[in-house]
């Protein structure tokens, strides 16, 4: 059984002033996020910033993340693309890597319907046998949406081994639950339904918080699957405004923001994105120091 744990953080990719990847933030803030709590990492994710980095780039940054923990955790690359035949290069690229793990997000813009969904991910799997895959679906940035019945039709294939859900839907989590085994892995893909989608059968999350509150969270997440569901409630609504805040406008412009008041000089963001303006720059500061984060 493929094991990620139950905090799983979406790596900000840092940039130097001149735009150029910052790798040697990046092997720092890897190590960083590995000792606040968590146990995989997502590197080269929506939160990394992945259409406006180049394959040289995205390899480079498998390599020196994967250097920079070690054994301490494992490493999930972000590989996936609208093209099946990019997808499967990209793919095989990293798995000579040694990379612990694929996140392939719903091929985006061009909106194939269920059954190209999973041709799509089938010749994936197929082509990286021995490379553990975690479908991503996000229909708000995709256009499409994976149905549970092709997820758990995907989940019969052996090494797809996971979903990433950011469909905001906790209707279909548990359309899912019910269409997978239960070794089959669920993530929330939204840090505010993490705990509810633990409910309905969910493992853990893919966070952008935990960057900022990952002991927190993996905390939350153990009092409620140690039979303390009170006490991860109390946790979740302390830690709801941040949750929040950092989706303020379109990530991961508030998390780079966050990170740079907390001193982690991770640069800005590539183009079209822009940087956080000054009022909610406000809102972010506010929340990270009621939370004793500054």
């Amino acid at each position: 059984m493929v094991e990620f744990g139950r905090v799983i953080t979406a790596m900000v990719t840092p940039f130097s002033p001149d735009g150029t990847v910052n790798y040697a933030l990046a092997e720092k803030l890897a190590d960083h996020l590995v000792n606040l709590g968590s146990e995989s990492l997502v590197v080269c994710g929506t939160t990394g910033e992945s259409p406006t980095l180049s394959e040289e780039e995205e390899l480079e940054l498998f390599r020196v993340v994967q250097t920079a923990i070690g054994g301490k955790a494992k490493v999930i690359v972000g590989t996936g693309s609208n093209s099946t035949h990019e997808a499967i290069a990209r793919s095989q690229k990293a798995a000579k890597l040694g990379v612990a793990a694929s996140l392939q997000v719903v091929p985006y813009y061009n909106k194939p319907p269920q059954a190209g969904l999973f041709a799509h991910f089938k010749a994936i799997a197929q082509a990286c046998p021995d490379l553990p895959l975690m479908l991503y679906n996000i229909p708000g940035r995709t256009g499409q949406s994976l149905q549970a019945e092709t997820v758990g039709e995907l989940a019969q294939i052996e090494n797809i081994v996971a979903i990433k859900e950011a469909s905001g839907s906790l209707d279909l989590v548990s359309q899912i639950r019910v269409a997978t085994p239960p070794e089959f892995l669920i993530y929330s893909g939204d840090d505010s339904l993490t705990l509810p989608l633990l409910a309905v059968g969910g493992t853990g999350v893919v966070s952008v918080a935990s960057h900022l509150v990952g002991d927190r969270i993996k905390a939350m997440i153990e009092a409620f699957v140690s039979g303390q569901p009170q006490t991860a409630q109390a946790m979740h609504v302390e830690l709801f405004p941040l949750f929040k805040v950092l989706f303020c406008t379109t990530n991961p412009i508030p998390i780079k923001a966050a990170l740079k008041l907390q001193g982690w000089d991770v640069g800005g963001l590539r183009s079209p994105l822009t940087d956080l303006p000054p009022e909610l720059e406000g809102k972010v500061k506010s929340v990270l120091t009621d939370l004793k984060l500054l």
